[in-house]
């Protein structure tokens, strides 16, 4: 099987587990073999070792954005802690950021218990300030750095100033969800792959395959959600491309930094994002790629020329180098119709995601607060702001096919408009 990503090509051949091969009964039915859903069976036979809990995945674990993302865990929430703070209060807004930041720490400290090696390097990320209007709202963040602080960590071209927050590991995704797959079979879990979810129910979970029947079914398919009856406007499923370089040499690392493997950014308004990978490549992404009429996901769609060619020259002109580029690959993530990422469970259906891109720790705590929520256990997770947020449903089209790359153009015009003007 071909691999989707420069990390999943890392490991190897996969050779996917066996299907479902009928109708089965379990007390918990997870959709999704991604980070979301085997950190819910993780923790959950944790909590709860007695529980029979399957994971029913259409590809293989790590198939999607958990093998195809930047390699962030990061604690990012896509809704800004003022409106967070607006909208349920400073004591819960802090307590949001908090649990974040931890799920930075328990990713790691889980997956070294796990004895999973993916590459984790906990270095935190800088936002940097390349324009004079990237450096106005980079002075309004906590955490600002001054151009010599911000351009001793990254050195790019061109540095204003920039944003530092510790609360970041720069890792291999791929390795990481392996692993956790792994981890979830030795406690005894059952994991089906090549098994898409058609539908969920209150106590069941159709797949092309057979039916399971459970007391708790959890949907965690992130931006694969659309495919899923019933819901195709609960969340877009907007691509975000990458590509990987050729190693780079020792001369070209020593003027670009991240030597602590920082991940970095900037502060224009298209989403841009990088690592320093453990074999000294850059992996680097970011969006412009468009959105697809009636939330359709394609293999073809994960390869956009003019996306990679503008993402190489962003490299080119960040750092003053012209790098081989060894891959280039993407995929789709979820997004809420209000960016706002959500946990819960009501009549014995559970979810998680929409998480705009900053999935890979927060995954985890989604994780750890379905645990507590499946097996009723009150705890400071479940009086988190996200769990039991409801975004309300996207557009029906042509009007999201519209709006959603109306946006895209947008904001592609808002960064071009920042640039300086040559004199």
């Amino acid at each position: 099987m071909t691999a989707p990503s420069y990390w999943l090509h890392t490991l190897g051949p996969i050779t996917p587990r066996p299907p479902l091969d009928g109708d089965r009964n379990a007390d918990v039915a997870i959709a999704g073999g991604g980070y979301t859903g085997l950190w819910t069976a993780y923790y959950l036979s944790q909590v709860a070792p007695d529980l029979k809990i399957v994971v029913l995945e259409a590809e293989f674990c790590g198939f999607g954005a958990s093998g195809r993302n930047g390699g962030w865990a990061s604690g990012l929430f896509p809704v800004s802690e003022e409106k967070l703070t607006k909208r349920y209060g400073a004591a819960r807004a802090t307590a949001m950021h908090h649990a974040l930041a931890g799920a930075v720490d328990e990713v790691g400290r889980a997956a070294a218990a796990e004895g999973i090696d993916c590459d984790y390097a906990k270095g935190g990320t800088i936002t940097l300030a390349r324009t004079p209007a990237q450096l106005r709202r980079a002075r309004r963040a906590e955490g600002f750095i001054g151009a010599a602080a911000a351009g001793a960590i990254c050195g790019a071209t061109g540095v204003l100033g920039g944003v530092f927050s510790p609360d970041c590991a720069a890792l291999h995704p791929a390795k990481l969800v392996r692993g956790l797959a792994g981890a979830v079979e030795n406690r005894k879990i059952k994991i089906y792959e090549r098994t898409r979810v058609r539908r969920i129910a209150r106590g069941l979970a159709e797949t092309d395959r057979g039916t399971v029947r459970a007391g708790t079914v959890v949907r965690a398919l992130e931006g694969y959600t659309a495919r899923l009856a019933g819901h195709r406007r609960s969340l877009a499923p907007v691509y975000s491309l990458m590509i990987a370089t050729e190693p780079l040499p020792e001369s070209d690392w020593e003027r670009i930094g991240l030597r602590r493997r920082e991940t970095f950014s900037d502060e224009r308004h298209m989403i841009i994002y990088g690592q320093r990978t453990a074999d000294d490549r850059l992996a680097f992404g970011g969006r412009g790629a468009p959105y697809h009429f009636g939330s359709r996901i394609e293999p073809g769609y994960d390869r956009v020329p003019t996306v990679f060619d503008n993402l190489r020259a962003t490299l080119t002109e960040m750092f003053g180098i012209r790098p081989a580029i060894a891959y280039r690959w993407g995929g789709p993530l979820g997004v809420p119709r209000d960016w706002m990422p959500s946990v819960g469970l009501a009549d014995g259906l559970a979810w998680a995601g929409g998480y705009v891109g900053d999935g890979v720790a927060a995954a985890n705590l989604a994780g750890r607060t379905l645990a507590d929520l499946i097996i009723g256990t009150p705890s400071d997770l479940t009086t988190l702001p996200w769990v039991g947020h409801r975004s309300r449903r996207w557009e029906p089209e042509p009007i999201r096919w519209l709006g959603i790359n109306a946006a895209r153009h947008a904001t592609t015009l808002r960064d071009a408009l920042e640039r300086p003007r040559a004199s």
